[in-house]
């Protein structure tokens, strides 16, 4: 497996699983209780680096499909009054964004990677993130967010981003297979049908991340809104490192990083 490495962390491979911690700057989320308002985003990524978060994860605008939609220019705003909270810290930051003008914003400050859910699905996007030699996370998206539907569809649609990093001149990345519901022509089967068969996605030779945090294809399962989802976050997340994941998107990072721990304990270490 190709490394990916962003501000000298190392992913994949022999390294150890890596946290991305996430902070939502978004009220507009689906689970509220991660909606970190911008006085207090410094208290929080202090607190989730001491925690044990590897990187943390700033994203200004919320991708649910019942979601109320912003412009350019809020989400640009908002991203904007995060980093400059994080200025200085040296902390390691990646930015969750698919449009390539927030990008610009975001350049201006100390960031470390570009999580790009549309998959490079934009030719801007992907020059501006080859030219700033960013690393980069990237779901599996044709043109939008979650068109993929299936394990089939998904392979595909990776394959495709795959294709799009060579042509674009970008090879430090890591691939999100894009479990959850983000568009109505997706089932919640759907989500499991990928979880079940993850080990297939690091076939691409790359890493990859795991992004179940709390998700509605989980709270389904148990009953229970986003709040009451981290016991079923926990026991999915277990299942797909041992299926080859290397890094995890988590609300709730103490938490996972005692799973990791457990996991590496008893699965990676002799």
């Amino acid at each position: 497996m190709q490394q990916c490495v962003i501000n000298k962390i190392a992913i994949g491979g022999d390294a150890p699983v890596r946290i991305m911690g996430v902070i939502n700057c978004s009220y507009e989320s689906f689970y509220t209780d991660s909606y970190i308002p911008t006085n207090e985003v410094h208290k929080k990524a202090v607190e989730m680096v001491e925690q044990g978060a590897d990187l943390i994860d700033l994203g200004a605008r919320s991708t649910a499909p019942n979601a109320q939609a912003i412009s350019g220019a809020e989400e640009a705003s908002r991203i904007d009054a995060a980093l400059k909270e994080l200025d200085g810290t040296g902390f390691t930051i990646s930015v969750d964004t698919m449009n390539p003008w927030v990008l610009d914003v975001c350049l201006k400050h100390g960031i470390h990677a570009a999580n790009d859910i549309s998959g490079l699905s934009s030719p801007v996007y992907a020059r501006k993130v080859a030219d700033a030699g960013l690393p980069a996370i990237l779901m599996a998206a044709n043109y939008n967010p979650g068109d993929a539907v299936g394990l089939d569809a998904t392979m595909t649609t990776l394959r495709t981003v795959v294709d799009r990093c060579k042509s674009a001149g970008i090879d430090n990345y890591v691939l999100d297979p894009g479990v959850g519901y983000w568009s109505p022509l997706r089932s919640l089967d759907n989500d499991w049908e990928l979880c079940q068969n993850y080990e297939r996605f690091s076939g691409f030779g790359r890493p990859v991340l795991a992004a179940i945090s709390r998700k509605s294809f989980i709270g389904n399962l148990v009953n229970r809104e986003p709040e009451g989802r981290l016991a079923g976050s926990l026991a999915v997340t277990m299942v797909l490192l041992q299926k080859g994941a290397s890094i995890v998107r988590t609300h709730d990072v103490p938490q996972t990083r005692d799973l990791i721990a457990v996991f590496e304990r008893m699965v990676k270490r002799p």
